[in-house]
C-alpha cells in the first residue's frame, strides 16, 4: 500500500435478506430453501423440493408481508445500522477509508452482488461481520461459505464468527427489556427470550446455536433486577421435523396458566422483520389475548441503538487488529462453540 494514500477497509454485514415487493415473495422463499445448509439433499432434488416448498407457501408469506406494506422491512433497517456503523467507525480509524457493505443470503443485494461491490473498492483489510450474534450452520457458515465462494477481489480477510455474550449486545438488550419490565409496572411477569427455532437434528449435528442463544440470554438476564421470572423459547417452527423447545407458544401458554403476563425480547433479531412484526406482534399477541394474559409487551428488536452499534464497530476494530481467519467476539471462545465452529476447524473466510 503506498504511504500516500488512506488504507481501506470494508466491513461487509451479513443478513438473511427479505422480499421489497410481493412478486418477490415466492422467488426468496426459493433462494431459501435451495440452500443446501437449509435442506440437505442433494442438488437436484433440492431444488425440485425447494420450487414445491415456495410455491406452497408463498400464498400465506405474501398475506404475512401485506401486513407490514407489502414487503420486509429488513434492508432498509440494515441500510441504517450501516450508515450508523459507517460514522462510527469514521471517528474510530480517522486514518482509513471506511466501506460498509450489506450481503444479504436470499434477496437483494445479494452476496454475489455485494462481493462485486467491494472488488471494486479494492479493499485492503476485510472484515466480515454477520449480523446474526450466535453462530449457527443455517446462517453464519451459510453466508462465509457463499461469500468464499463468490469474492474474488483484493485484501486480507478476517470474519467475527460470532458474538453471543458481548458486552456491548447484552447491555442494549437489557436496556430494552427494563423498558418492557417497566411498562409492566406492578403486574406480574415472565421474560420471555425469544429466537427462531432450529429443527433438533441440526443441533444434534454440533451447531452451537442452542448453547449460544442460552448463553445470551444469560448474559442479558445478569444485567435485570433480580429475581426477574425468564425464559429462553423458539418461534418459527416449519415442516413435520422435531425443533428445539419449548416453542414459544408453549411458552406463552405456560406462563399465562400460571397467572403471568409476558416480556417477549427477541434475542436473536437484531433488526425488525417478518418474526418480529407478524409473529411476535400479531400471531402470538392474539394467542396471549385469548388466553386473557393480562400483560403482553415486546421489546424492540436493537436496530440502531448506540450501544449495540458501539460494539459491532468494536468487533470490526478488534478484528482488524489480528491475522486472518474466524474468531468470536468478547464473551465467547472458540473452544465454547464445539468443532462445528470454523474457529476451531481453522477455516479462513
Amino acid at each position: 500500500m503506498s504511504l500516500d494514500r488512506k488504507r481501506k477497509v470494508a466491513v461487509v454485514l451479513f443478513n438473511l435478506g427479505g422480499p421489497d415487493k410481493p412478486s418477490a415473495v415466492r422467488p426468496f422463499l426459493n433462494n431459501l430453501f435451495k440452500d443446501p445448509a437449509i435442506i440437505s439433499l442433494p442438488a437436484p432434488f433440492r431444488q425440485i423440493l425447494a420450487a414445491f416448498i415456495a410455491a406452497s407457501r408463498a400464498p400465506s408469506a405474501r398475506a404475512n408481508y401485506a401486513i407490514m406494506g407489502g414487503g420486509s422491512p429488513l434492508l432498509p433497517e440494515t441500510l441504517k445500522q450501516a450508515a450508523a456503523l459507517t460514522y462510527r467507525l469514521e471517528a474510530c480509524l480517522p486514518n482509513d477509508e471506511i466501506g460498509v457493505f450489506i450481503a444479504m443470503r436470499y434477496w437483494k443485494p445479494l452476496i454475489s452482488q455485494t462481493a462485486k461491490e467491494v472488488a471494486a473498492f479494492a479493499p485492503d483489510e476485510i472484515v466480515l461481520l454477520p449480523l446474526y450474534p450466535q453462530f449457527s450452520t443455517t446462517t453464519t457458515g451459510s453466508s462465509l461459505a457463499a461469500w468464499k465462494k463468490a469474492y474474488k477481489g483484493s485484501g486480507q480477510s478476517r470474519a467475527v464468527c460470532c458474538y453471543p455474550a458481548l458486552p456491548g449486545l447484552t447491555k442494549a438488550h437489557a436496556k430494552n427489556l427494563k423498558a418492557g419490565l417497566a411498562a409492566a409496572g406492578d403486574n406480574p411477569v415472565r421474560v420471555l427470550f425469544s429466537a427462531h427455532g432450529l429443527p433438533e437434528k441440526v443441533i444434534a449435528a454440533g451447531d452451537p446455536y442452542q448453547k449460544q442463544i442460552e448463553a445470551t440470554a444469560a448474559a442479558i438476564a445478569a444485567h435485570l433486577p433480580k429475581g426477574t421470572d425468564w425464559q429462553v423459547c423458539y418461534q418459527s417452527r416449519v415442516g413435520p421435523l422435531a425443533w428445539i423447545g419449548p416453542s414459544t407458544a408453549e411458552a406463552i401458554e405456560a406462563a399465562c396458566g400460571e397467572g403471568l403476563g409476558v416480556v417477549i425480547a427477541p434475542v436473536a433479531f437484531v433488526s425488525e422483520h417478518i418474526e418480529t412484526l407478524v409473529e411476535l406482534d400479531h400471531e402470538y399477541r392474539e394467542l396471549a389475548d385469548s388466553l386473557s394474559c393480562e400483560t403482553y409487551i415486546r421489546v424492540p428488536a436493537l436496530g440502531c441503538e448506540p450501544l449495540f452499534i458501539d460494539a459491532l464497530a468494536t468487533l470490526a476494530t478488534e478484528a482488524l487488529a489480528r491475522p486472518g481467519g474466524s474468531m468470536p467476539g468478547k464473551g465467547w471462545t472458540a473452544q465454547a462453540c464445539g468443532p462445528i465452529c470454523p474457529c476451531i476447524q481453522g477455516g479462513k473466510p
